[in-house]
C-alpha cells in the first residue's frame, strides 16, 4: 500500500466506518461510534498544526459487556479498516503466579514488530514486479544451465512465457538460495524472557552482517522456487532501515493495542482477601506508565507510546470500573457498554455479515461439490436453539452460534467426500433432528460450549 493509499484509508468518516464495520459485526452502535469517532481523530490530528499536533493525545476506549457480543471483532476490523498495527493482549496473564519472562512492555515491542511486518509487505509489494522479474531471470539461467552449452532447446524469452503461464510450475529445478547466516544461533532462554530475545535478535543481525552471505543448492519444484527467490529478491531490494523508521512511526501514530479481560485486574474489595487485589493492583501500575504515554526501548529503536490507541474491554461481572486505579481509569474516558445479543440479533449475525458462519460452511462444503442451501426457517431455529442454550446456560453470546452450527453441519461436514454433486436443503427440521436433544437433555446440554 502506498503512502497516498495509506492516507485515503484513513479519511475515511466516521459514517464510512460505521458502515464497513457493520459489514461484519451486528448491532452495538454505540461502541461503533465511539470506536468511529477515534480513528477519525487520528486523521484530524494529522491535520492540526505540528506545534499542537503533539499536545492532542488519543481518547482511550472501555468497552463493557459479556463474553461474546463483539469487543474484540470491533477493535480487529478497526484495525484492518485502518491498516493499522494492532495486538491483542489479555490483561489476567500478568497476575498468574509465578509468572516469570514477559512484562507489560512487551505489548508495546510485539505491537513494533507487527508494524514492521505490515511496511515490509508494502515496501516488498512495490518492488514485486522487478522482484519476480530476477526470479525468471535466475529460473531461466538454471534451466538452460542443466541443459548444457551445446543443448538444443528454448529461448530465454520463450521459457519466460512458459514460466508466466504456469506450464512449467511441476517441473524440478536445482537454485542456489540464501542459507541465512544466524539461523542456528540461539541462546538458552528456558522463560522467553523478552530481553534475551532482543539480545538473541541482536546476536543474528550482528553475525550476519559480519560474515559473508553464503548460498546452498536446493532442488524444488519451479513454482516453489519462483516464490522463494522473489522473496529473496524482494527483500534485497528493500531498504531495511528505512523500513524499521516507518515501522516506528505507524506504531507511535496508528498502533492499536487491545486490552482484553481488564476486569481481572481490577480489585475486588469484597472478595476478603488481600493477596490477589494486591497483585492485581501491581499490573495496573504496571500498564499505567504504558497507558499514560513512555518510552519503551524494542529491537528496531525506542518508541513513544503517547499517542498510541489502547481500547480496553472486560465483563465486570464481579468487579467494576470503579475497581480499577483512578489514575488508570482516567486514561480511558469513554466508555461504553454493549448489549446482550438476543435471538432477532443471532438471526441477523447468521444471515447478514459479510463472513457469516452460514456462508462460510457452504463455502467450505462447495469444494467438495456439494450444493447447500440453508431456508429462512433453519436460521431462525439454529438462533433459536443457541438463545435458548444461553438462558439456560452460561450465556457466552455469539460463540454459542459456534457450536450449534457445528452440530447442524457434522453429518454433511463428515460424508461430503462421496456426495459430490448434489444438493442438500437444511431446514428447520433438519435443524432440530440434529440438535434438539442436545438443547433439552440438561445434563447433556452443559457440554455445550
Amino acid at each position: 500500500m502506498s503512502n497516498a493509499q495509506h492516507q485515503k484509508q484513513m479519511n475515511l468518516r466516521p459514517v464510512q466506518i460505521v458502515e464497513a464495520l457493520d459489514r461484519y459485526i451486528i448491532g452495538q452502535n454505540a461502541a461503533k461510534r465511539s470506536v468511529a469517532i477515534a480513528l477519525r481523530n487520528r486523521w484530524r490530528r494529522q491535520q492540526v498544526a505540528e506545534d499542537l499536533r503533539d499536545e492532542i493525545s488519543p481518547k482511550n476506549i472501555l468497552l463493557i459487556g459479556p463474553t461474546g457480543v463483539g469487543k474484540t471483532e470491533i477493535a480487529r476490523r478497526l484495525a484492518n479498516l485502518a491498516h493499522a498495527p494492532f495486538i491483542k493482549v489479555e490483561a489476567s496473564k500478568f497476575t498468574e503466579v509465578g509468572y516469570v519472562g514477559r512484562d507489560v512492555e512487551s505489548m508495546v515491542r510485539d505491537l513494533v514488530e507487527m508494524a514492521y511486518k505490515l511496511v515490509q509487505e508494502e515496501a516488498m509489494a512495490r518492488v514485486e514486479q522487478q522482484a519476480m522479474r530476477a526470479a525468471e531471470d535466475a529460473i531461466i539461467a538454471a534451466i538452460q544451465e542443466e541443459r548444457g552449452s551445446g543443448a538444443q532447446g528454448a529461448s530465454d524469452e520463450e521459457l519466460r512465457e512458459l514460466l508466466q503461464s504456469g506450464a512449467l510450475n511441476e517441473r524440478y529445478v536445482e537454485i542456489s538460495v540464501a542459507d541465512k547466516a544466524g539461523a542456528s544461533f540461539r541462546l538458552f532462554n528456558p522463560q522467553g524472557n523478552d530481553g534475551m530475545n532482543e539480545m538473541e535478535d541482536s546476536m543474528k543481525n550482528f553475525f550476519s552482517n559480519i560474515m559473508p552471505k553464503k548460498t546452498r543448492k536446493r532442488r524444488m519444484k519451479i513454482a516453489e522456487a519462483l516464490n522463494l527467490l522473489k522473496t529473496e529478491e524482494a527483500s534485497s531490494a528493500i531498504d531495511n532501515e528505512a523500513v524499521e523508521s516507518q515501522a516506528l512511526v505507524r506504531a507511535e501514530q496508528m498502533g492499536i493495542i487491545f486490552i482484553d479481560e481488564i476486569d481481572k485486574i481490577a480489585s475486588n474489595h469484597s472478595d476478603g482477601g488481600r493477596s490477589p487485589d494486591v497483585s492485581r493492583e501491581g499490573v495496573q501500575r504496571d500498564l499505567l506508565p504504558i497507558v499514560e504515554g513512555s518510552t519503551v526501548k524494542t529491537k528496531y529503536g525506542f518508541i513513544k507510546t503517547d499517542h498510541i490507541l489502547f481500547i480496553a474491554s472486560g465483563a465486570f461481572h464481579v468487579s467494576k470500573p470503579s475497581d480499577l486505579i483512578p489514575e488508570l481509569q482516567g486514561r480511558f474516558p469513554i466508555r461504553v457498554t454493549l448489549d446482550n445479543l438476543t435471538r432477532d440479533d443471532f438471526v441477523r449475525i447468521l444471515r447478514e455479515p459479510h463472513n457469516s458462519l452460514v456462508k462460510q460452511y457452504i463455502a467450505l462444503l462447495k469444494t467438495e461439490g456439494l450444493d447447500v442451501e440453508v431456508s429462512d426457517d433453519a436460521i431462525e431455529a439454529m438462533a433459536d436453539a443457541a438463545a435458548k442454550a444461553n438462558e439456560r446456560m452460561q450465556n457466552i453470546g455469539a460463540r454459542r452460534l459456534h457450536t450449534v452450527i457445528e452440530r447442524v453441519f457434522d453429518e454433511l461436514s463428515f460424508d461430503a467426500c462421496s456426495m459430490q454433486a448434489q444438493k442438500v436443503v437444511i431446514d428447520a427440521d433438519y435443524v432440530r433432528k440434529h440438535i434438539e436433544n442436545l438443547i433439552e437433555d440438561e445434563d447433556l446440554g452443559r457440554y455445550i460450549l
